[in-house]
């Protein structure tokens, strides 16, 4: 299916596997998935929310998660990690269905490629307690009007 994935799908798909490692997971979620694609300028546009914005968020949703169990990180941040260093990470059920749910996406678009826009497409679709889910809930988003202007962006 990889195959099938336009150039920007691809770099998404491996920025995610970057933004998993650097963030300490050892899997691919939909949440690094969507951080991924909203570091696309075009589909950040498209959202309404930059990838600076979704990281705040996502740091607050850990922190928050963090501190439900007693734990707090200070002033902990992240460190970036080299991206020339060759990484791998497992996708995680929720990732692996919004790689399946894209190509669905573009099945039914009749589209020749899985782009950037139905990796989106299929992270919309995913409902709580789904990490991407979570982080949409998060950010200023109201995710059927997104829904729709992603479906009719393409």
């Amino acid at each position: 299916m990889f195959e099938r994935f336009s150039r920007s799908a691809r770099a998404a798909v491996e920025d995610a596997v970057y933004e998993a490692v650097r963030r300490g997971d050892r899997r691919v979620g939909t949440d690094h998935l969507l951080l991924a694609l909203l570091a696309d300028e075009e589909l950040a546009k498209l959202v309404g929310v930059d990838a600076a914005a979704a990281q705040d968020a996502v740091d607050r949703l850990d922190r928050s998660a963090l501190a439900a169990v007693g734990v707090s990180l200070g002033e902990f941040q992240h460190t970036p990690v080299a991206r020339s260093a060759r990484h791998s990470a497992s996708m995680s059920a929720g990732a692996k269905s919004v790689l399946r749910r894209s190509l669905a996406a573009a099945v039914s678009e009749t589209a020749r490629a899985i782009t950037s826009r139905h990796l989106l497409l299929a992270l919309l679709e995913r409902d709580a307690p789904d990490p991407a889910a979570a982080l949409l809930a998060a950010l200023p988003v109201d995710r059927a009007t997104l829904r729709e202007r992603v479906a009719h962006a393409g």
